[in-house]
This record gives C-alpha cells, structure tokens and sequence, in this order.
C-alpha cells in the first residue's frame, strides 16, 4: 500500500508544450475550461428558468474579455513591486500566461461586461448571477489547477502528509527554509472549498428558493470567506496591502460584506418568486417587427421597421 507522505509539483516542463510554431500554456488550458464548463452549467441552469439557448454565449462575449482584463490589471496593481522597477520589462504587465490573474479583478470586470450583455440581451442582470454563482465556483476550481502546473499559489511550511513539494530553486521559495520543506497546498484547498459552496448554494436554492441575486450573494459571502483564510497563511508573493494585511484579504471583507447586503436588500425589496429572467418588455430577436395580428397597411411597415430592444405597451383606446 502505498502511503502519501506529500504531493509533488508535476515536471516544470509540464507548464507548456508546444503544437508546432505554438506554444500552449497549462495555465491557459485550465482556466479555458473553467470558462467552458462555467457557460454550460449557466446555460442549463438559465435555461430551466425560459431563457433562449445560447444567450449565455452573448453574454459571455462581453464579460470574458472585459473579465481578463480586470483580472489581469488588479493583479498588476496590487504587485506593482514585481512589474515596476529599475529595469524591469513591462511587457511583463501583459503576460497572463505566467499566471497572475486575479478572481477579484474578474469579478468587477466580468460584472460589468456581464451586465452589458444582459441588457443586450434580455436577461436581468441578477437572474443571470445567480445562475452563474455554482457555475463560478466550478470555473474557479477547474482554474486553480493551473497554479498547481506553475508552481505557485501555496501556503505556510507544513509537515502534513498532503504538503506541497516546491523546489528550492523555485524563485517563490522562501529564503532561510531548507530545500525539501513541505507548505499547505493552497491550490487544494481552495478547490475543495469551492466544490463544498457548490453543493451549499445549490442546497439552499432547493430549501429556500434564492433568486434575485441571493444565490450570487451567497457566493460572495462563501468565497470571501474561504479566500480570506487562505490568504492568511500564504505565503507565496503576496499581494500588497493595507495596515499589514494584504490586498486581497481586504477584498475579501468586501466580497462578504457585499454579498451580506446584497442578500438582505433583496430579501426585502422582491419577497416574490421570481417569475422570469427576461427583463420586463422584452421581445425575442426574432420577434421583433412582427406586426400585431390584423393589422395591415401602414401600421404593419411601421411594426415591421421596429429596431427597439424593449417593446412598451400600446396605449389603451
């Protein structure tokens, strides 16, 4: 039998490999396919709800994008000292594929191109967000397993039989610690974390019928609190901070404390069910300047004409 006394790094070289003149990134190919995988489960789970096939794919063509960038520059700014100095290559600012993609980057960029799309689309905003709350989790587990392949995102020395192997010429090693030291698999245990939220956000929709963005709150309150703990006892490069405590703990007081809002305000302003994640007026694509029944002549050309993404009600006669 064998008994795991602690968990290798994989090959450096299994960070990369190259598909003729290019070169891929593990790092890349896993937080590709939290992104996949993300876009189905928001997909089905909005689907079930009467949203059109597909919408999430539109909507996602607006929040990916504006997601990475947010990710990749609230990473930037809360390390300047890795990217700005004395001969320094700010090419550097750009290359994502080295990892340094932060989530809560992500997030604000990723709400707004989100809500961008929702409102292009016909979706409400916090249907959406509710729909995408497991689905983040998920996305971010799957994700997390690029730090593995890159070597990083890992905690305090450990002699627990699950510690993380990190080679001593490892530029994060920290300095003054003896080669072969074990730390605390970060990595791991954000990925657990995340699959337990899963399972509790999808509990408490079942028991208490979460919409109108709880279920995203509820996200928020859980993830915030599993990120700050883990950014406690990390010590791979940090992020700076505040008074001491690091910038992505005091993001995470702000995710909890958003999260915690948000659920009461909307507890309280839609105590209803929520009868339809498309914003009120809204006509399909498809549907839009198709004439009313009967109607004929000048009215029909005018119906037909009709560009508006909201539809308002005809006044009464």
């Amino acid at each position: 039998m064998i008994v795991l006394t602690s968990i290798p790094s994989p090959p450096s070289e299994w960070s990369q490999f190259h598909l003729g003149p290019l070169t891929i990134h593990t790092y890349a190919i896993c937080i590709l396919t939290g992104i996949i995988a993300a876009v189905i489960i928001t997909q089905r789970r909005l689907s079930r709800r009467g949203a059109p096939n597909g919408v999430v794919l539109d909507i996602i063509l607006w929040a990916v994008p504006i997601g990475i960038v947010g990710a990749r520059f609230y990473h930037v700014f809360t390390h300047v000292g890795d990217y700005f100095f004395s001969g320094a290559n700010l090419w550097n600012v750009f290359a994502i594929w080295d990892g340094g993609n932060a989530l809560y980057g992500s997030l604000l960029g990723g709400a707004i191109g989100a809500y961008i799309g929702c409102r292009r689309h016909g979706i409400r905003f916090w249907s959406f967000a509710d729909a995408l709350a497991p689905a983040m989790l998920v996305a971010q587990s799957l994700g997390r397993f690029g730090n593995y392949f890159n070597h990083e995102l890992f905690g305090l020395p450990t002699t627990l039989p699950w510690g993380l192997q990190i080679e001593a010429t490892n530029a994060k090693f920290p300095p003054g610690l003896a080669a072969g030291t074990l730390f605390h698999p970060l990595f791991l245990y954000e990925i657990i974390w995340n699959l337990i939220g899963v399972a509790i956000i999808l509990l408490l929709e079942r028991k208490l019928h979460l919409r109108w963005g709880r279920s995203f709150a509820v996200y928020l309150i859980w993830y915030g609190l599993g990120r700050s703990w883990l950014e406690a006892i990390r010590i791979d490069p940090t992020s700076d901070g505040f008074l001491g405590i690091p910038a992505n703990v005091w993001a995470s007081f702000v995710a909890i404390a958003l999260g915690i809002t948000l659920f009461v305000v909307q507890t309280r302003r839609h105590p209803e069910d929520e009868l339809s994640v498309l914003r009120d007026g809204w006509v399909p694509r498809e549907h839009r300047g198709a004439p009313p029944a009967g109607n004929t002549g000048l009215s029909a050309a005018v119906g037909s004409s009709a560009a508006e993404e909201t539809v308002q009600p005809a006044p009464r006669r």
